[in-house]
Formats: C-alpha cells, sequence, structure tokens
C-alpha cells in the first residue's frame, strides 16, 4: 500500500487526477454489486415459480439447443 506521506509529495493535480480515478472505481464496484443483487433476486424469484410449477422450465438439453440456435 502507498503510504499517505508519498502520496502528499506529488502535485496537486496529480492528486485531484487520483481522487477521481478512485472515486470512479468505487461507483462502478457499487453499480457491479448493485446489478448483482438484482440478478440474485431475479434468479430466486425465478426458481420459486419453477417450484410452484415445474411445466415453465425446460431441461438443460433443451436450453442448450435454444441457445445455440439464436431462440433463447
Amino acid at each position: 500500500m502507498i503510504a499517505l506521506a508519498e502520496l502528499k509529495k506529488l502535485p496537486i493535480s496529480d492528486r485531484l487526477q487520483l481522487v477521481e480515478e478512485l472515486w470512479e472505481s468505487i461507483e462502478q464496484d457499487e453499480v457491479s454489486h448493485s446489478e448483482s443483487a438484482e440478478l440474485i433476486e431475479e434468479l430466486r424469484v425465478r426458481y420459486a415459480g419453477f417450484l410452484l410449477d415445474p411445466s415453465v422450465g425446460v431441461s438443460w438439453e433443451d436450453a442448450k439447443k435454444r441457445i445455440r440456435s439464436g431462440r433463447a
């Protein structure tokens, strides 16, 4: 890890650039995390629907065929 004392030696413009890049990386991680949470919730809803009515699902073989043929 870079020591704060070393960062303070950088010109202000460089430090501001680092802050901007760090902030952007945090925003990207937050978006990624929220998208993952939404995906997990959607999978839970779909699985619950499948448990209530297994006929709404398709076999893995059928799913692969549909995906490979572009009908997914």
